[in-house]
């Protein structure tokens, strides 16, 4: 459908080049309707108004979606492609597809890992070629996030992580956790989990070995799945923290990271800067400029958990 789709709107899209109109792609693992999706593009938009560019007005907008479904990104990217639009905007987990496929289209990303390790770019400062975008360096905190999450859940012997088994970063999301928590002496116990279900069935394997804490990788079934993740945890009375700022908002304990949002709308920040003449190649790659500690103490008092004064003081926003 997505193709036929696409290929009903060609000529539109041809005609909006031809006519002066920049034609930009959208490219991301997610859904148009529920989950992150919606508010990123929101971010991206207003990013690209700061630099000049409305939608609709002097810009056309390509919108591609993954549903959730990884292995649809190269076709997707395909299309794109084919298209010939001017610019494709990824999201972390869509930008290894983009690369893959074209080295002259122009491509700002959102990555949450290091892009030079990643291999997406050169360096930070020099990208080269046609990628640069921003990156949350989410990986390099994991370390932080670790020794805070076990300041506040002291008793928990072991902390578990829960992996999305259908991400293909997975992998290395998980070789990351585990060297923060070998930095800091914690035993983990790695759970995978792909399907609602699985998830269900993760968390009463967690309540029966007795883990009281849970740190979710960031991905984004995990995301659309936040207030179950939250309400599973609450139920079976097991802290829960994350790369991902919402499970804190729908009711976990704490996060410790960047705003993604403001990622995304310095993505569209970038794109503006590349539809008016800059190469990617030379815009260093964005790193966050501020990291949040939200603590929230609602859930802490309903888990029995006394948060000291110290650390409440040091959070930038405490929910109760």
């Amino acid at each position: 459908m997505t193709m036929l789709g696409g290929a009903a709107t060609w000529p539109m899209a041809a005609r909006a080049q031809q006519a002066g109109t920049p034609v930009i792609a959208f490219l991301n693992a997610g859904s148009a309707g529920r989950g992150p999706s919606p508010r990123q593009a929101t971010a991206f938009r207003q990013g690209l108004l700061e630099t000049g560019f409305v939608e609709g007005r002097n810009l056309t907008i390509e919108y591609r979606w993954a549903e959730d479904q990884y292995d649809r990104l190269p076709a997707l990217t395909a299309d794109l492609i084919q298209r010939r639009v001017a610019l494709i905007a990824a999201d972390t987990r869509a930008v290894d597809a983009a690369k893959a496929l074209t080295t002259s289209i122009p491509i700002v990303f959102m990555s949450g890992s290091d892009p030079v390790k990643r291999g997406l770019v050169a360096s930070l400062s020099r990208p080269g070629g046609n990628l640069t975008g921003v990156s949350l360096l989410a990986g390099d905190l994991n370390a932080k996030r670790f020794g805070l999450f076990r300041d506040l859940v002291p008793q928990a012997a072991v902390i578990g992580v829960l992996v999305d088994s259908t991400n293909p970063r997975g992998p290395y999301q998980l070789q990351e956790v585990e060297a923060a928590a070998r930095s800091l002496a914690v035993t983990i116990r790695v759970i995978s989990a792909g399907s609602e279900d699985a998830i269900e069935t993760a968390f009463a394997g967690l309540a029966r070995e007795g883990v009281n804490a849970l740190f979710v990788l960031a991905t984004q079934m995990f995301y659309n799945q936040s207030d179950r993740l939250t309400a599973l945890a609450a139920q079976h009375r097991i802290a829960l923290s994350g790369e991902l700022r919402v499970f804190v908002e729908f009711g976990g304990l704490m996060y410790y990271g960047p705003n993604e949002l403001e990622a995304f709308r310095q993505v569209g920040r970038y794109s503006g800067r590349i539809l008016k003449g800059e190469k990617p190649g030379d815009l260093p790659v964005m790193l966050p400029t501020k990291i949040d500690f939200v603590i929230n103490l609602r859930n802490a008092k309903a888990l029995g958990l006394e948060i000291p004064a110290a650390i409440v003081s040091a959070a930038d926003e405490v929910i109760e």
